[in-house]
Parts: structure tokens; C-alpha cells; sequence
């Protein structure tokens, strides 16, 4: 087996502390071939799809990248401006404000970088910027809050296969989750008070999570538990009764049983209840995305008004909002405790007397 090398190592180089988030990734561009590489790479991780892989490589190959891509493609270029995919570009106003802050907060010797989990920019390269630039202890913090296998463990399944080809090691810290944290909680809560200064509260407040099928569940996966402990919290900081808000999952996939209550069929039916005002928001998406733009705030809109609703708003993620910005900050700091790298001018220099070139 050949190891990744430290290319073009300098013993004058300074040790750094490297943040590393990471996001679930994007298409290249709203196309068809752009699509089939995406969902090619997406749907072949065995944490995202947990069937046979004989089976799962011919379903895949067979049917899906022969049809999805081109209606995938459809639905991504509804969502395409001019700065890209809103999930790149989100995730990179939230890096560029998380460096800022820590910077401003007076941590030295700090390198904040993200890479998408599938597609651009990719963990190994941003990786390997980071290593040359001389990071030798490594935070990662995937931007779910809550953990699920096909999500937060196959970013560290990711991270772990490309570490396991370096020969010089980071010290090492992965952020599992953080959906009880109270910042994050805080910074959810005050997202929603700010649209309901603008709106008016609704009948209604629909908090819907991407889902999961539901044998992952019942296989020992606390995603579903997560969810639904950062909505009660949510709605314990909003004033809310248990019949104010209504937790659902979205955005499933084939034929099986995923969680419920599903959003779509959710709102569906909520009017025929007398339901006709409500509001969604996705306390999952740490940015906004295919997700949220188009199947949340068009296809699922589209859904409730035809039913007999009357007004239905969605509540933007939290983006690059400051006081999401500072709860992520909170939670790098927390987690970069005892943490740090001393600066050592005298170390080429001592290095070199013993015989090193640099």
C-alpha cells in the first residue's frame, strides 16, 4: 500500500489548528451529466442506500442514472442563480463568517475550510490543502444537526478512508451532532420569531426533516429521536402547545416505508382539518437547498393550496444568519477545548543541524 506524503514539507512552517465543515453536496451544474455523476457517487454510498450491493449496482445503473438524471436536472435548474447551487454557496458565506468570527475572537493559527461530501469541492482535496498548509490537529463538524448514519457517519466514513492513506496523522475530533445544543436552538427560535414579525404566526408550524427509511429506525438509527427532541425544544423556546406545530419528514424515496408523518400527504390534508394557514421550516437544513427552495417552498405549497389552504409560507434556513453563526462558532470552540499549537522559530534551524534539507 503507498501512503500520502507531506510534499514539499518546511520545518519553519507554523503548526495550525484546521476546521473542517462539510455539507452533503451538489451537482456541478443543473445538467444531465452533471446529475448522473452527482447521484451516481451519492446513491452508491452503502450508508445511504442499505441493500445488497449486486441488487442495489443493478437497480442503480439500470433504471435510475438511465431516467433520474434528466428530471433531476429539471428540478436543480429551478433552484440555479447566477452565484451556483444555493447549498455551495450558503455553505460558503457560512464558512468565510465562521473563519471571520473565530478570527476576530482571537484564535491564532486557525485554518476554516468546507467540502461537500459528495461532489465539489471534495473532502481529499480540501484535505490536502489544509495538511500543506500545515494543520496537524483536525475538528470536523458536518453540518446536520442531527445524526443519522446515511448522513453524519458516512462524512466520517469519508474522512476515516482518506486518513487511513496519509502517513502523518492529524489529532483528531468529529462533531457527531448537535441538536439539542442550546445556541442552535436559540438561533432556530429567533429565525422563526423574525418571520413571524413580518407574517403573523400561523395556525399551524410545520417542522419538516428530511426523512429516512424507517427500518433505519427500527436498526437503532436516533435520527428520528433527534428530530423530533430539536422540535420539542424549538417549541418550548417558541411558546408553543403540542397542538401549535407538527413534526414532519420529507423527501422520500422508493417504495418502502420511510418516517411519518409525511410532509406532502401532511399538508394534504390539514385544510380538510380547518387548518389553512401554515408555515414550514426545516430545522435539518442547516442551508437551503434543492430541498427546501423547490420541494418545500414550490412543490409542497403547491399541495397545501390546491387542498383548501389559504396562506402558506416557508421559513427560510438558517443560512449565514449571524446568530447561526455564532451558535456554530460556540459549538467549534467548545469543541477546540485544550486545543492548541505553539509557535517554534527556533525549529528549522534545529532540524537542520541534524541534517533536514528544509
Amino acid at each position: 500500500m503507498r501512503f500520502t506524503n507531506t510534499k514539499n514539507y518546511q520545518h519553519q512552517q507554523a503548526d495550525k489548528i484546521g476546521v473542517l465543515v462539510t455539507n452533503l453536496g451538489t451537482p456541478d451544474a443543473p445538467t444531465p451529466a452533471a446529475l448522473k455523476r452527482y447521484l451516481k457517487e451519492f446513491l452508491s454510498d452503502p450508508r445511504v442506500v442499505e441493500v445488497p450491493r449486486l441488487l442495489w449496482w443493478l437497480i442503480l445503473h439500470g433504471v435510475i442514472l438511465r431516467f433520474r438524471p434528466r428530471r433531476s436536472a429539471k428540478a436543480y435548474a429551478t433552484v440555479f442563480t447566477e452565484q451556483g447551487s444555493p447549498l455551495l454557496f450558503h455553505t460558503q458565506q457560512q464558512c468565510d463568517a465562521i473563519r471571520q468570527q473565530l478570527q476576530q475572537q482571537g484564535h491564532r493559527n486557525l485554518e476554516v475550510a468546507f467540502a461537500m461530501r459528495y461532489g465539489n469541492p471534495g473532502i481529499q482535496t480540501v484535505l490536502d490543502e489544509l495538511f500543506a498548509k500545515g494543520v496537524r490537529k483536525l475538528l470536523v463538524v458536518p453540518l446536520y444537526p442531527q445524526y443519522s448514519a446515511s448522513t453524519t457517519a458516512s462524512t466520517f466514513d469519508a474522512i476515516a478512508k482518506d486518513l487511513t492513506r496519509r502517513r502523518w496523522l492529524p489529532d483528531f475530533r468529529f462533531v457527531s451532532h448537535y441538536h439539542d445544543f442550546p445556541p442552535f436552538i436559540e438561533a432556530a427560535a429567533q429565525q422563526i420569531e423574525a418571520f413571524w414579525q413580518q407574517h403573523g404566526k400561523p395556525q399551524k408550524l410545520i417542522l419538516s426533516y428530511h426523512g429516512i427509511p424507517k427500518r433505519y429506525l427500527l436498526n437503532g438509527d436516533p435520527y428520528h429521536c433527534e428530530c423530533h427532541k430539536s422540535s420539542r425544544l424549538i417549541a418550548q423556546r417558541l411558546g408553543l402547545n403540542s397542538d401549535e406545530y407538527l413534526t414532519t419528514f420529507q423527501s422520500r424515496f422508493g417504495r418502502e416505508e420511510w418516517l411519518t408523518p409525511y410532509t406532502d400527504e401532511t399538508l394534504k390534508a390539514l385544510p380538510a382539518q380547518g387548518i389553512t394557514h401554515v408555515q414550514v421550516f426545516c430545522p435539518g437544513f442547516s442551508a437551503d437547498c434543492l430541498e427546501t427552495i423547490e420541494e418545500i417552498g414550490e412543490e409542497n405549497r403547491e399541495y397545501f393550496l390546491t387542498a383548501g389552504g389559504a396562506q402558506y409560507d416557508y421559513i427560510p434556513a438558517l443560512n449565514d444568519n449571524p446568530a447561526h453563526i455564532d451558535a456554530l462558532c460556540q459549538l467549534i470552540e467548545q469543541n477546540l477545548t485544550h486545543w492548541q499549537v505553539q509557535d517554534d522559530p527556533d525549529r528549522q534551524h534545529r532540524a537542520m543541524a541534524l541534517g533536514a534539507k528544509a
